[in-house]
Formats: structure tokens, sequence, C-alpha cells
């Protein structure tokens, strides 16, 4: 079999959610089936530590698809040529782009459709691309795999899909995140927080992770206890970051709050391991891989109670509405003076990370590589 893969987000040191999934389904289907060949296909040079195994054969196709034209340029021309040239029997996409030209059986990996409910948050031209042409991938996908049972529901739903072709894959856990031991936390904590305690948001920089109400609960929270936790935020900027910044202007704390911008994995595993706790809030999400990846680092989490949250969180979380900002805050204040509190949070946060694993992500994934070739 010949497995065509749509691998442009496989990017060195540029790794967010996506790219992270295609990194890790990619390379243990790979590995783990070396009687077929997979056909990675880039839109642009790539690193060779992306070529996992010897039955992978890269491709490289320009141009560079970051923009709705390009998109569709990437996709529905560049994209067929290349399914003919390898004679390709799937075509699978792991950020959920099809080809609308392709004749070859198709799985969109779709992880969650936001655009449809905050379009808002995206460029104008992007918006419009998604919700144009994502039902259109959705229809014509032989197979839709996403990554918890809300998206399914959502996609099935909006895109009016048969529910029974679309399957679940839940996202794994880095193995890199693990426990640290306090002397590591304190080390860590001087480097980035002058050693003060600090709670943490990872993730891009993006309207829908709903950061300007983290920062304003985090305001509130200085102002209501007078303690010396910071608030550290990882990420780079993504969409309309204005008014996150011009939010943290105005914090009466501000200089307690510190921005990272992008770091590397293994910074991250330390940033993760020394938090008081994880403060993911966001208006709306597909899965929230940095809970999963706070739990599996023995640290509490308080994340939002909407979309896929509950499933992905549990009752190993404290959960507040978004849309509240005291609640964002009330939690904070529950977690910063609760220790009893948060290690409970760590105990159950071990439990619940148990149900997500990357080799089991692959295998899900590779069975429905096998459903849409049936």
């Amino acid at each position: 079999m010949r497995i065509a893969v749509n691998t442009r987000l496989l990017q060195k040191g540029k790794l967010e959610g996506i790219g992270w999934f295609t990194f890790e389904t990619l390379i243990r289907m790979t590995q783990n089936h070396p009687e077929h060949v997979f056909i990675f296909i880039f839109d642009r040079p790539y690193d060779p530590d992306f070529i996992f195994a010897e039955n992978v054969i890269p491709v490289v196709i320009g141009p560079p698809a970051r923009h709705p034209l390009l998109f569709y340029i990437w996709f529905d021309f560049q994209i067929p040529r290349v399914l003919k040239k390898y004679k390709a029997d799937l075509f699978l996409s792991p950020d959920g782009y099809l080809s609308l030209r392709a004749s070859v059986p198709q799985l969109a990996v779709i992880h969650d459709i936001n655009f449809v409910h905050r379009p808002e948050d995206l460029p104008w031209l992007t918006a419009k691309y998604y919700n144009y042409f994502f039902p259109k991938f959705a229809r014509i996908a032989k197979r839709i795999a996403t990554v918890s049972f809300y998206s399914k529901e959502d996609i099935a739903r909006s895109f009016k899909i048969d529910y029974d072709k679309i399957d679940v894959v839940y996202n794994g856990i880095n193995q890199i995140f693990k426990p640290l031991l306090e002397n590591e936390k304190t080390k860590i904590r001087k480097k980035y927080t002058g050693g003060c305690e600090y709670f943490l948001f990872v993730g891009a920089l993006h309207p829908r992770k709903n950061i300007k109400g983290l920062l304003k609960a985090f305001d509130d929270f200085k102002s209501e206890t007078g303690n010396n936790i910071k608030l550290v935020i990882v990420g780079g900027e993504m969409h309309k970051t204005g008014d996150i910044f011009e939010t943290y202007e105005k914090l009466l704390f501000k200089n307690d709050v510190v921005f990272t911008g992008r770091v590397t994995t293994e910074d991250l595993h330390d940033i993760v391991g020394a938090a008081l706790a994880l403060t993911f809030v966001p208006f709306f999400e597909g899965f929230g891989i940095p809970v999963v990846e706070a739990m599996s680092a023995g640290v509490p989490v308080i994340c939002s109670n909407t979309t896929s949250m509950p499933e992905v969180g549990g009752n190993a979380v404290v959960y507040a509405d978004p849309m509240k900002i005291d609640q964002v805050t009330g939690a904070m204040v529950k977690l910063a003076s609760d220790k009893e509190l948060r290690k409970k949070l760590i105990e159950k946060g071990f439990e619940q990370k148990n149900k997500f694993s990357w080799d089991e992500t692959a295998h899900l994934l590779w069975q429905s590589v096998k459903k849409a070739l049936q």
C-alpha cells in the first residue's frame, strides 16, 4: 500500500498542536508498518529528522501553503499530481485539508471546527476559506478522524456528516513530561520568575485561547491575595494579538507576567514541571494537549468547563467558565491557598492521563486508514 501524507506542518522547532499530532502518529505508523510505503509531501525543504524510516519517500512541492490562495493551489493542483505520479492508494491529511480534485480515497484529521463557532478570531479571508472548504472536505472524505467525542459530535452536526464516518483518536502525551524534583523546580523558577511560584499558560497567542481573560483574572488574583505568585505565558503569536497586549499594558501587576515566546520541548518540560498550576481557560478547544501534559508532569490544572475540556480533564481538574473572570480568579485563589487540593488533583491527574497515549493514537489512526481503504 502507498499512503501519501500531507506533512507540511512538520517544521523543525515549530511544532505546535497539529504538528505534534502529525509527528507522533507518523513516526509510529511508518515504523510499525514497514510493509507499506509512505510518501511525505512537504511544501518547503524538510529536516531529515522527519524521515522516520526507510519506507518514507519525501517529496517537496511548492508553493509554501500558508495563505488561503496558496492552500487552494497546493491542495487542488499540486497534490493530485503527486498522488498520480507516486500511484498513491490513499491521501492522509493530519491537518484536515483535502484535495477536491484528487481521485484516491482521502482521510482527513479534523481536530476541531472552532472557525464555525468563532470566525471573528481569524483573519477574514482565512475564516472564509475554512467555512467554505471544510464542509466540502468533510463530505468528500472517505473517513474523518478527530481528537475528541465533542469534536466528533460537532463535526457531524455542523457539517451534516454521518456520525459513523468519524473516528475518535485522542491526542497523546509527549513522554518527556514527568514530575520534577524540588531542587529542579527551584532552579527553573529562579531562571524564569526570580524564584517565585507561578501559574502557567501554554499555547499559541490566539483570541480563542482567552489569554486576555486570563490576564484580567490574574490581575484580580494578585489584588485579592497580595502574594508573590507570577503568571508565565508560553507560546508564539498567532492571530489578532493586539487585544492581548493592550490588556497586558493596563494590568496593575503586569510586572508579574512573563511572556517567554516559543520555547524548545526540553525548556517546555522544565517550565511545565515547575509550575504551581496550569491555567488553561480557552473559549473553544478540540482537545487541549497542555492539560494532559501538565497532569503527566504532576502539575494541577485549572481549565475551562466548555467544549472538549470536561472530556479531557475528567474529575482531575478545577473547572471555570472562561466567560466569567471571577470564576477563573476564584480557581486561582483556591489552588494557591489549598495545598491538599493541589495534592489531590495531582494524584487524580496521574490516573486521568493514563487514558491518553501516542501509541494508542497511532493505532487508532491506522484503523481509520484501513477503514478508508475498504
